[in-house]
């Protein structure tokens, strides 16, 4: 484990200084007409002229789904709410290429109505989603403020009682939701917090910590040195775990997070961008794909749905796609220039990786074709020439509070008597690490962490896992990065769910305001009462078999 802190804190150490050659950036040349130069997680803002101190009922950081519900359900209840965001966005993934929701069946109030007026559950364009979203915010009268990065906090014994924002300015609140991906207020707050898988045994769990090599693998032997069969040649781009004991013991826990992708929003040419060529574009980190393609990969289950190319929300499959496999360990707790620098990292993997598929004359001829056949859809994105604004983030950090939610609940074994909402998708992981495996006649490459198991039904997710430890934060709900291990987290974090979640702790803030009491005291009952009065189903069902 301390080698791998080690990596990541070289990583950490390294990105600030590589980010001055990014696009955009003083030291680099700008290319204004380059609509790939506004493809950015953090790039720096004037400090305001004038500073501004906004004092409101509730600060909502983070406009995902569940910022924007958590924010309007205070306003519905008779409070002030601002909506804090660190991009230019509203809507997290929803509005950035994620249409194919799922874990979206068993929801009501907000989540039903943002649906409603969509008219459709999925395969609606981003610039719908994020327009709806914006739409229900205005509606609510709740204070909207984009680009306004958390820079710090202040805190009254244990509660928080305001924000600060690079920018300068501050927002000041009785009450607090963190409803970022990456838990970053609650961080800065002192609340616990975990990242990675936890080992089997910390839980009484069974898919949590390293796993056996699942599905979105390899289906063909590959070699994955540099030289074929010459190990002393070093390992091919893309191998993030060059231990001679990968991927670890079964069960283990590690800091290993699953991994990151862009969802792309395609469309058939010609109404579609073609796919372009980043600047740090390297054919070489292909390499290991290549082999696999001319291994007769081309001929499996990878080609028949190769990357799910398809009109609309693309997303990763098989054994080498759109997810960035190892390259995002640091994010979770990375400083935002760092990130900045794991974003870039990615935007050119991805784009890389379809300019490869779609012009490489080594790619065999059907599968270029069939790439080059698709695009970036020209409605979706048109800032960054179709490509998604938002990385998704998976998972981060996830809150360590007195309830923890694990493979238990979501297998039915356990069922909290407090829910807020309801989870119901698979316990899903994608890929955490790619290695080379040593247990055949040769060494091959090979993907780990890709887990999924059904659950029997929806099942309920505690209030107790939405809000911190008892004393240690009295007035923050967390309804993103919530309490629970890395395989529940994986059923859990679907945008629906994230949705309802927010309502939830919209309600609560509200509620425990109202009552002067701590988050952590505010009574069930009460609680439920409200909830079920605005139309949240909270109670679970099994599925039809």
């Amino acid at each position: 484990m301390t080698s791998f802190r080690s990596a990541l804190r070289i990583l950490s150490a390294t990105c600030a200084a590589a980010l001055l050659l990014l696009p955009g950036h003083a030291g680099a040349a700008d290319t204004p007409t380059d609509p790939y130069a506004e493809l950015h997680y953090w790039y720096p803002l004037p400090k305001a002229a004038k500073p501004a101190v906004i004092t409101v009922d509730v600060c909502v950081y983070g406009a995902t789904p569940a910022g924007v519900t958590a924010a309007i359900q205070a306003t519905r209840m008779g409070k002030t709410a601002a909506l804090v965001e660190f991009s230019r966005h509203v809507g997290g993934l929803t509005s950035s290429g994620l249409s194919a929701t799922d874990g979206g069946n068993a929801i009501g109030g907000l989540a039903l109505e943002f649906y409603k007026g969509l008219g459709k559950r999925r395969g609606f364009l981003p610039a719908e989603a994020e327009a709806r979203f914006r739409a229900m915010l205005a509606e609510a009268k709740v204070q909207l403020l984009t680009e306004h990065r958390l820079s710090g906090v202040s805190k009254d014994g244990a509660a928080l009682t305001a924000i600060d924002c690079e920018d300068g300015d501050r927002v000041q609140a009785r009450m607090f939701v963190d409803a970022t991906y990456e838990g970053d207020l609650l961080a800065r707050a002192g609340v616990a917090f975990t990242v990675g898988r936890e080992a089997n045994a910390q839980y009484g769990e069974t898919l949590d910590g390293v796993q056996k090599p699942g599905s979105h693998n390899f289906t063909r032997a590959v070699d994955p040195f540099v030289k074929p069969g010459d190990p002393t040649s070093g390992l091919l781009p893309g191998i993030t775990n060059p231990a001679a004991d990968a991927p670890g013991a079964h069960g283990a826990g590690d800091q290993r997070i699953q991994a990151y992708n862009f969802r792309m929003f395609l469309a058939k040419m010609p109404d579609a961008f073609p796919f372009p060529k980043p600047p740090a574009y390297d054919a070489g980190r292909y390499e290991l794909l290549l082999r696999y393609l001319q291994a007769g990969a081309e001929g499996g289950p990878e080609l028949h749905d190769f990357m799910q190319l398809h009109v609309g929300d693309s997303n990763n499959n098989g054994g080498f796609s759109t997810d960035d496999i190892g390259m995002n360990y640091a994010w979770p707790e990375a400083d935002y220039a760092t990130r900045e620098t794991i974003y870039q990292e990615h935007v050119t993997y991805q784009q890389g990786l379809m300019w490869f598929l779609a012009n490489d004359p080594r790619v065999p001829e059907g599968i270029r074709a069939k790439v080059a056949a698709y695009g970036l859809d020209k409605r979706s994105f048109p800032a960054t020439g179709g490509w998604p604004h938002a990385l998704y983030v998976r998972e981060a950090r996830r809150m360590v509070a007195d309830y923890v939610m694990t493979e238990h609940n979501c297998r039915g074994k356990t069922v909290a008597e407090d829910a807020v909402g309801l989870g119901e998708y698979n316990m899903d992981s994608h890929n955490t690490q790619r290695f080379v495996d040593r247990s055949g006649a040769k060494p091959v490459a090979r993907n780990e962490g890709d887990v999924q198991v059904g659950v029997p039904g929806s099942y309920p997710i505690a209030y107790r896992a939405i809000v911190p430890k008892a004393g240690t934060c009295a007035n923050l709900l967390v309804p993103v990065c919530l309490s629970a291990t890395h395989i529940a987290y994986g059923s859990i974090r679907m945008e629906p769910v994230f949705m309802v979640l927010g309502q939830s702790a919209g309600t609560a803030a509200v509620l425990a305001l109202d009552g002067k009491i701590a988050v952590q005291a505010l009574p069930y009952a009460a609680l439920r009462a409200r909830l079920d009065q605005d139309g949240q189903r909270l109670t679970p069902t099994l599925h039809k078999k």
